[in-house]
């Protein structure tokens, strides 16, 4: 069994909390032939959780197919999506400012959900989890909102904000899993690896 595993994703905050409990893992990421915000597209009257365990699965597709084709060393591959819902709006990553703005201030003073799926291939294994969390924003006046925009934080990151960032200070109420709120909830990915007997 390979004392490692391959991380599908782009993201720092999947490392650093892959590193926190002590997983070790090599990056495989998208070449410049692929579409990999393609996979991101949601269907007409798609649910949250629906679009984001089917983003999720599609992006682990693409990464067992990269592996296969790069000929790399046999390991597990785990790959995670996000996506921030308002009702059944969906809210992905900002497509500039003005839509980071847009986005704030639509979650402004209102309870969310954020959702972050989980999934696992090892060997003809798929193995998948789902972690769902409520989050309520305080009221933010427009300035508020400016200043995050202005830091360049919102950006890349769904529902244009980054728990662990100064964003913090609005969070009246979170309930559910903090580090799935990051990107990667840490409880469901380490059952997810216990279950393909890597952790």
């Amino acid at each position: 069994m390979p004392d490692f595993i391959y991380l599908a994703s782009q993201s720092p905050r999947r490392r650093q909390l892959l590193e926190q409990i002590g997983v070790r893992h090599e990056l495989l990421l998208p070449g410049p032939d692929e579409d990999a915000e393609g996979l991101e597209a949601v269907l007409p009257g798609e649910e949250p959780a629906d679009y984001v365990q089917r983003v999720t699965a599609l992006k682990l597709d693409a990464a067992v197919a990269r592996h296969a084709r790069r000929g790399l060393a046999p390991a597990p591959i785990l790959c995670s999506d996000t996506t921030v819902a308002l009702g059944r709006r969906i809210y992905g990553k900002p497509e500039d400012a003005q839509d980071a703005v847009r986005m704030l201030s639509e979650l402004s003073g209102h309870e969310h959900q954020v959702l972050t799926a989980v999934a696992l291939q090892a060997g003809d294994r798929r193995l998948a989890a789902l972690s769902v969390s409520r989050v309520r924003f305080a009221a933010m006046t427009p300035a508020q909102i400016a200043a995050y925009v202005a830091s360049g934080e919102p950006m890349g990151k769904a529902g244009a904000y980054a728990i662990q960032g100064p964003v913090a200070q609005y969070v009246e109420n979170l309930d559910g899993s903090y580090t799935g709120i990051m990107g990667l909830p840490l409880f469901e990915t380490a059952g997810l690896l216990r279950a393909a007997w890597v952790l």
